[in-house]
């Protein structure tokens, strides 16, 4: 990577870190970014790398390794969650008791315990992943019951692009979910994640209680 990509990704980190909100994490997103740019963004004073890929993350943590936290931010396939296990500190998607099933699964034979984010279907889009609304209590209270869990809170998407406050009923109907979470007082569960937000809509996330914000085209520049 030239220099001036480096120097470009490491401005843009450094510029949102000054303009989150005390308290709203920063996920920095990597999907298809080299080692050496996420590098940078660490370099920087990134935390926490969200990865949409299994295989992605395993080559970024090799170079990287725990000098960040890392979040797992895609659709998890069964199949791949024996490899998950050993690099994420987060699993930020869980939207079905099978799959919660699995990971409680290899946490237990890697003694590990994972703490796990709710997806939410926030727009309840059949096309898209996560669990709509309506089933996060039931999935929650499944998920207390997996001793290698620990259910930390909330994720969603919201819409991809367009304009940014299209997504705030999706944001807003997210967090009143996270707040009635809370106010259950789950045995084991510890609700203090809400995740929301990535480049076109994370400030109206925070507006409307994110504490969390997974951004990539803002750090990194456009994917080619």
């Amino acid at each position: 990577m030239n220099q001036s990509n480096y120097e470009f990704v490491k401005q843009n980190v450094r510029e949102l870190l000054s303009e989150l909100p005390e308290g709203v994490e920063l996920v920095a997103a990597a999907k298809q970014q080299t080692p050496e740019k996420i590098l940078a963004a660490v370099e920087a004073g990134v935390k926490i790398i969200g990865q949409n890929y299994v295989q992605e993350a395993v080559s970024a943590f090799q170079v990287i390794g725990r000098r960040v936290s890392w979040s797992f931010i895609g659709h998890l396939q069964k199949n791949k969650v024996k490899k998950a296990v050993e690099i994420f500190d987060l699993i930020e998607t869980v939207d079905s008791v099978e799959l919660a099933e699995e990971i409680n699964k290899r946490c237990a034979t890697a003694g590990k315990i994972m703490p796990v984010l709710i997806e939410v279907n926030s727009g309840r889009e059949p096309q898209k992943f996560g669990v709509w609304p309506e089933k996060v209590e039931e999935l929650a209270r499944a998920i207390i019951q997996f001793p290698n869990l620990r259910l930390q809170g909330l994720m969603t998407m919201g819409p991809f692009e367009g304009d940014p406050e299209e997504a705030r009923p999706y944001f807003k109907e997210t967090k009143q979910l996270f707040d009635h979470l809370k106010s259950l007082n789950l045995p084991g569960a510890e609700i203090k994640i809400l995740s929301m937000g990535m480049t076109n809509s994370y400030r109206v996330a925070i507006e409307e209680g994110a504490n969390r914000v997974r951004i990539g085209t803002r750090i990194f520049g456009p994917r080619e």
